[in-house]
């Protein structure tokens, strides 16, 4: 997953992602025959004080935890406004007329102290929180999205770019200034700068209190998760659990003050981790509810659903000022699908096969609970106890046994580091030098095919209470040759720390986890861009899923396997058997495992196609309820087997931001898309060859968001992307013809 936070790369990004004389790369070459630079002014221009005023002087500007404290936030994002707000009335007032040098780029690289300050406060909101940066984020939260409205809602800053648009066909501009240039006119066009004045001061009330509902939600959310483990009396209740699972229980209740009782913490997911091992039914049943119930008002202490409410209302009147029918249409204007119906259909074709996938794997279940002598039919919490039992029957398969093969440092570098090494040519050298934010995080040099130092890694992957659920990444710098910027990257994960003294290994899910987080890091390594607005992961919601997703792949490439799936007491290579039985069993239990992922999207959807009206008339959180159910029960799948992944109360992904991946979770399904038909192209292509990663280096993860992304993808496989090649890895097709998905 990509991180969200409230941009400062540029202001025409406010709540979009973070992810950031030319030379070339060997990723490939840039049209970059422009050499405009920034002309501000420097007269009236304030000067910043403390450790943000200026870029770091650790190697490529990486943060240095050392010298930051978080009395430094506030002063310095009061800095960082004052001095972009500066920046901005020099553009505005400058006597010259606009041309892309004086207000396109200048505009592109104002704001940059608010931007060091801000990459570093909102990566350690999300990965090692405290009260106080929480109470920091509230306050600062609604005054940045005022500063960014005061940008990008300035008339006469408008006039000055639309005079430069409109003069586009003959400025004789590269390929990559001609995108900054359209990137930066619709979006200031998207926020607003072509409404009347009240309805621009509304889309500022409107986007002031979105931000504040939705920092409240993810805080709210993240209290949920924490304060409401699932406690245990007896050890017996915790039977099926491997020893490090119960001392781990064990040492949490300790830790909360509960010695002599066990402790299960809550994952951001509807289904938790543990289930499918716990023998007791009763455990299973009550770690699952309080996990389905965490934020739905059952504890009337944790309740999100009139926050939901509200950010639902808000987000379909900004909409309708915009003369959209729904937030949706509203939100998707830079998307690949362009349009929700696109996305829609997209999802709605495969409901018919995954609800008989679904009725077919549940009565499966219930034979296999018969047969354990149970005498009741499988409810969600049963599930993936049933389905991995079934798992183990067809394709003896032993996840314990699995896992024994999968240590996280052996992972990491010789799986994930050896594959990239393999495809693309680069290496890669711990450090222990640099400082880290919290002690589990390790730091790696980047080193390019050709020896040269070209990236900063970070990597933290360990579950803690300060952190948010899920996995992401993310960049504290940037790639711009502008700016001579190299990118420094993190990955964030949330793997359970193994007790003290033990090995520390991960399951299957994880290492998958693992290839896919560092595919979103080589789209940010191997960015090649001329600014830092258009580089790397700075692409539409439903593409930049999809160079994580193919990176995957080479997480079962027998090459690859070979060399980092090693039993962590003996030694052996992992059994190719065993890969085979993995694989396999991996196209098993689609009913659930797709089926929550595609009830989630399509929950996004419902709620991102709400009228004002409709939105309005959900007032209560009974009604947030009601209309959860509905829509759930309008999707023709079987949900009471199968509950989306992310109920509404805490969807996190598409209400703790302003937009984050509102009407965009969909992305995942149709990256997926790109991702099984570029895994094709793979194999039909040789593979694991320095060749074929060099062409995808060139042709899709060095481009940014520079492209028309059908065209990118034209350019990589020479066809528009197919969606046969999903529907088979996903069993939802008999094999018949599926037209490609092509552009409309």
């Amino acid at each position: 997953m990509k991180a969200q936070f409230l941009a400062t790369t540029t202001p025409l990004l406010a709540g979009a992602a973070l992810l950031g004389a030319c030379s070339t790369t060997p990723g490939g070459t840039m049209d970059n025959t422009m050499t405009a630079v920034a002309t501000i002014p420097s007269a009236g221009i304030p000067a910043g004080t403390g450790y943000f005023a200026q870029p770091s002087t650790l190697d490529f500007g990486a943060p240095d935890f050392t010298r930051i404290s978080e009395d430094d936030y506030v002063p310095a994002f009061e800095q960082g406004m004052a001095i972009q707000a500066a920046e901005i009335a020099a553009i505005v007032d400058n006597p010259a007329a606009p041309t892309f040098a004086n207000t396109i780029v200048a505009l592109e690289e104002s704001g940059r102290m608010l931007g060091r300050v801000a990459t570093v406060f909102y990566a350690l909101t999300g990965a090692n929180t405290t009260d106080r940066l929480d109470q920091i984020d509230t306050e600062m939260g609604p005054r940045l999205t005022a500063h960014y409205d005061a940008i990008t809602l300035n008339p006469a800053l408008f006039q000055r770019v639309k005079a430069v648009y409109d003069a586009r066909e003959t400025l004789n501009l590269s390929v990559e200034d001609a995108k900054l240039l359209e990137t930066t006119y619709e979006g200031m066009v998207h926020a607003g700068a072509m409404l009347t004045d009240s309805q621009r001061e509304r889309v500022k009330a409107i986007n002031s209190e979105l931000t504040t509902l939705t920092t409240e939600f993810s805080q709210k959310l993240r209290a949920a998760t924490n304060d409401q483990p699932l406690v245990l009396d007896r050890r017996e209740q915790l039977a099926g659990l491997g020893e490090g699972d119960i001392k781990a229980a064990a040492d949490l209740a300790a830790e909360k003050g509960m010695p002599g009782k066990y402790v299960i913490a809550l994952q951001n997911t509807t289904q938790q981790p543990l289930l499918p091992a716990l023998e007791d039914r009763a455990t299973r049943e009550a770690l699952f509810k309080r996990s389905y119930h965490r934020a739905d008002g059952t504890n009337p202490q944790h309740d999100t659903r009139m926050l939901v409410a509200r950010i639902a209302q808000l987000r379909a009147e900004k909409a309708a000022l915009f003369g959209e029918s729904d937030w949706a249409s509203y939100a998707m204007w830079d998307r690949m699908a362009e349009k929700p119906s696109t996305a829609i259909q997209f999802m709605e074709q495969m409901v018919p096969p995954l609800a008989a996938t679904q009725r077919r794997e549940a009565a499966m279940l219930n034979e296999a609970i018969e047969r354990d002598g149970g005498n009741y039919e499988v409810k969600p919490w049963d599930w993936y106890r049933y389905a991995n039992k079934v798992k183990a029957e067809r394709f003896d398969l032993d996840e314990d046994a699995v896992m024994q093969y999968f240590q996280i440092d052996k992972v990491l570098e010789d799986g994930v580091f050896f594959a990239a090494n393999k495809l693309y040519g680069i290496s890669f050298k711990k450090r222990t030098d640099l400082p880290v934010y919290h002690p589990y995080v390790t730091t790696y040099d980047v080193f390019d095919s050709d020896g040269s130092h070209m990236a900063i890694f970070y990597f933290d992957p360990y579950q803690r209470p300060s952190k948010r659920g899920g996995a992401w990444m993310s960049n504290f710098v940037d790639q711009s040759y502008l700016r001579g910027t190299k990118p420094v990257i993190y990955n964030v994960l949330n793997i359970p720390k193994a007790p003290a003294g033990e090995v520390q290994l991960v399951s299957f899910d994880n290492v998958n986890t693992m290839f896919h987080e560092f595919g979103h890091a080589l789209h940010g390594l191997f960015a090649d861009q001329r600014y830092a607005s258009l580089s790397g992961t700075a692409t539409a919601r439903d593409f930049v899923e999809y160079p994580s997703q193919v990176n995957e792949l080479w997480a079962t490439w027998p090459e690859v396997l070979q060399n980092y799936a090693r039993h962590h007491e003996t030694g052996a290579p992992i059994p190719a058997e065993m890969i085979q039985k993995i694989e396999a069993a991996g196209r098993f239990n689609q009913g659930y495992e797709f089926g929550e992922t595609l009830e989630a999207a399509l929950l996004d959807m419902k709620w991102s196609a709400l009228t004002p009206a409709q939105a309005a008339a959900i007032d209560t959180p009974e009604k947030v309820d009601a209309f959860e159910r509905a829509a759930l029960k309008d999707l023709g799948l079987e949900v009471e087997l199968v509950p989306p992944r992310y109920r509404t109360t805490y969807f996190n992904h598409i209400f703790s931001s302003p937009a984050g991946y509102s009407a965009g979770y969909y992305s995942y399904l149709w990256t997926e898309m790109l991702d099984r038909d570029s895994r094709k192209w793979f194999r039909d292509n040789g593979g694991l060859t320095r060749a074929n990663g060099d062409h995808y280096r060139k042709t899709v993860l060095s481009r940014g968001g520079t492209m028309d992304y059908f065209d990118m993808f034209q350019t990589f496989a020479g066809r528009q992307p197919d969606v046969q090649p999903m529907l088979e890895a996903r069993g939802l097709t008999g094999g018949g013809e599926t037209p490609p998905v092509v552009r409309k």
